[in-house]
């Protein structure tokens, strides 16, 4: 995807400032609600970078959808004591 480039301005948000993203720049980047990053600054320049972190357990089942998903995990019939 193309780079995406946006003139905008630092606005104030509870005791803090705030900078908003639009939805091409955060679809360009990859970034949806909730996205971790890591945050950097040095003197005229402020870094955002994503967190490349794996999803924990809870995470990945809770994201578990039966009705998308199938419902079963297994693909083939159960064989062995796991057959009741």
């Amino acid at each position: 995807m193309a780079q995406q480039a946006i003139e905008t301005s630092i606005n104030t948000w509870g005791n803090g400032l705030a900078l908003r993203l639009n939805k091409l720049v955060a679809k360009a980047a990859g970034i949806a609600d909730g996205t971790p990053v890591r945050i950097t600054a040095q003197p005229g320049k402020i870094v955002v970078e994503m967190i490349d972190r794996k999803p924990t357990l809870d995470e990945m089942l809770a994201s578990f959808d039966k009705s998308k998903h199938g419902g079963e995990v297994m693909a083939f019939p159960a064989v062995g004591k796991e057959a009741l």
